[in-house]
């Protein structure tokens, strides 16, 4: 059986280190906000798994769909003997790929999760006895050192994760994941489409209340990791569609005048009636100005593909 392989390039204390400073400075801030990434603890993961299956949830469904259809044409645009996947996760998704990459040598998936890494490693080699997997336990979007693995190599950023990132965040991002590639390596992207306002509006605002107790669990992670007193009752989803920007935002509106106290850092934290946190931006994207951003990095995109209703997109692009 190949190896499996995990490296920490995150320090062990890094999550805690990272969770106060986001905090600190989000609720310090006018507006407050608190990043996206601490939704997923194991009960948010839960959540969100539910959300990729809510009727009004596309963007899961409509890239699988563009998988499924085009994986044998990214194999052969590609060549890949290495697949990077930023944020991997449970790597459910990359399946399709690793099935159709015939001289695939290593898979290196990359996430802040080690049991996420460890539980999906450890199944991919048991289903595919000769894939090298070499863990990596890192932050991508603190920079990113990868293994020693062979070329030519295709890094998969998927599921839309990139509109979490504003534009200056996006450029330094993919400037990043660049520095990674030799001429002729790959990048996949998936990006969520721009779309009908309504259709975008539901999708963070679902009828069933999932997406919102997804987006209050934000405050359970601080209550718990920090000893804040977030009552999440005290506090009502929000999602709008922000035209001029062209994102989604989700936040958190006070119900009331209120102050939370969060020891860990010896702070009081005032909301107004009716103050708005911001939990998440979540942009959504077209074709040409996906390509300049990817140009502006030194990128070239090759391909285009869109699932048939239009709503999602992966892009490959080369290194130049």
């Amino acid at each position: 059986m190949s190896p499996f392989l995990v490296t920490r390039t995150l320090p062990e204390d890094a999550t805690d280190a990272a969770l106060r400073a986001d905090v600190l400075h989000g609720l310090t801030r006018t507006p407050k906000t608190l990043p996206p990434k601490w939704f997923y603890d194991a009960h948010g993961s839960e959540l969100f798994e539910k959300i990729t299956e809510l009727p009004e949830y596309y963007p899961t469904r409509a890239e699988r769909e563009i998988l499924v259809a085009r994986a044998a044409e990214i194999a052969r645009a590609t060549g890949a003997r290495t697949l990077v996947e930023l944020g991997s996760g449970s790597s459910d998704k990359t399946r399709h790929l690793l099935d159709e990459l015939p001289d695939l040598h290593t898979y290196v998936p990359v996430d802040v999760s080690e049991s996420a890494l460890t539980q999906a490693g450890q199944a991919l080699i048991a289903e595919r006895p000769s894939l090298a997997v070499h863990a990596l336990i890192a932050d991508f979007t603190s920079g990113l050192a990868l293994p020693g693995t062979p070329g030519p190599r295709l890094v998969a950023f998927l599921g839309g994760t990139i509109g979490n990132l504003l534009p200056d965040e996006r450029a330094t991002f993919l400037a990043s994941v660049r520095s990674l590639l030799s001429p002729g390596d790959a990048l996949l992207l998936g990006t969520d489409l721009v779309k009908d306002e309504s259709v975008l509006v539901a999708a963070y605002d679902d009828a069933a209340g999932v997406t919102a107790a997804f987006n209050k669990n934000v405050l359970t992670v601080v209550n718990r990791e920090l000893g804040a007193g977030f009552d999440p009752d005290d506090f009502a989803h929000v999602a709008l569609w922000d035209p001029e920007r062209e994102w989604i935002e989700m936040r958190l509106r006070a119900l009331a005048p209120l102050t939370v106290k969060v020891p860990a850092l010896d702070l009081a934290v005032d909301f107004a009636d009716g103050e708005e946190m911001r939990t998440e931006v979540s942009a959504k994207f077209r074709e040409e100005g996906v390509r300049g951003e990817l140009a502006a990095a030194g990128l070239e995109l090759t391909h285009w593909w869109m699932d048939e209703e239009g709503r999602f997109a992966l892009s490959l692009s080369v290194a130049r």
